[in-house]
């Protein structure tokens, strides 16, 4: 049975993602640099998110989509033309593949690769970017030790630096670009809320505000290492400091429902909503099967388990919108934003 509307009063835009209709299956380019679409020859993601948009009793305002340097200009601009047609605003997550941003030796071409992404930002008019494009995914070595890890962080900062250069961002319709960290096993160097912030506040000083921003996201802080109650305090820091950017929804280990956080979404989407600069909360699913993880089931236990309990990963999402804008809602009735 389909619930009755329930309405956004928070003043945060609600967002999904595209991960739980499958990365390979609805995300990433075929080697001719073309997205992947369904039987009737529709973009997957965009056929998935009508079927959402059917379903949800809230009205989701954004979409987050992993974005790849080897995909073709023209397929990027189509499916942001299409999703926008839905009613829904594309957001880019920039990835850097096969090469490692933390190397002086791969700065160009890892900068290209973000030239190419920013670039379809700006033909079509987006204000925020994502990316995860301090390190590979699941390829790197942890530091060795304290000036290790600086250079790495002096590195990123040159990288990203050049590329907000190189991309006239401060003459752009792009508004900030909002870094994210991985959990450790998929980063090796990045992989707390209290790591990426040199980055971010390196940036800054050079560009002389508040411009680059941490994407954080629930799962990540909860595999990180850190407390909830240090992810929290580092947060209401960072909100001094005009860092906040969108936030995911995402269980810890699992990535599965949201009622499998064991408390992560709810605290740390209070912790960043109460700092006054939360723009959007986001609600995150991979799918238990997804091919695309099956490294990351094998070196971390717990990841990938089902916990559709009948649902299909749409259904699940929509549970997980609703979940989200009725805390939202409390907290914006409670007095807390």
């Amino acid at each position: 049975m389909k619930l009755g509307k329930v309405e956004n009063i928070s003043g945060i835009k609600l967002g999904i993602l595209g991960t739980h209709l499958g990365v390979l299956e609805a995300l990433v380019p075929s080697d001719e640099g073309l997205l992947p679409r369904d039987k009737d020859g529709e973009f997957v993601v965009v056929s998935g998110t009508k079927k959402l948009l059917e379903l949800s009793p809230v009205k989701v305002d954004l979409i987050q989509l992993l974005s790849f340097g080897n995909t073709l200009p023209s397929e990027k601009d189509a499916l942001i033309t299409k999703l926008r047609a839905l009613g829904v605003e594309p957001q880019l997550v920039m990835m850097v593949s096969g090469v490692n941003p933390m190397k002086p030796e791969d700065e160009d071409e890892a900068v290209a690769q973000l030239l190419h992404n920013i670039n379809a930002a700006k033909r079509n008019h987006t204000t925020e970017i994502n990316s995860t494009s301090m390190e590979p995914w699941m390829e790197g070595t942890s530091p060795s030790d304290e000036k290790d890890f600086q250079d790495r962080v002096t590195q990123n900062i040159k990288l990203h630096f050049r590329a907000f250069q190189e991309a006239d961002l401060t003459n752009s319709c792009v508004k900030n670009w909002n870094l994210e960290f991985l959990r450790p096993g998929e980063f090796a160097t990045f992989t707390s809320l209290e790591k990426i912030r040199p980055v971010l506040d390196g940036l800054n000083e050079k560009v002389g505000r508040p411009f680059f921003r941490a994407l954080i996201d629930a799962a990540h802080c909860g595999d990180s290492g850190l407390s909830i109650a240090q992810n929290a305090q580092i947060i209401s820091e960072m909100g001094a400091n005009d860092q906040i950017g969108p936030f995911h929804c995402s269980a810890p280990t699992t990535r599965g429902c949201l009622s499998s956080d064991d408390g992560w979404v709810s605290a740390l989407l209070t912790a960043n909503a109460q700092t006054g600069k939360l723009p959007s909360a986001f609600v995150e699913l991979f799918r238990h099967d997804d091919q695309a993880f099956a490294e990351l089931r094998q070196l971390v236990p717990g990841h990938g388990v089902d916990t559709t309990m009948g649902r299909t990963y749409i259904e699940v999402v929509v549970d997980g919108l609703v979940d989200t804008v009725r805390r939202l809602n409390n907290l914006k009735n409670r007095g807390m934003i």
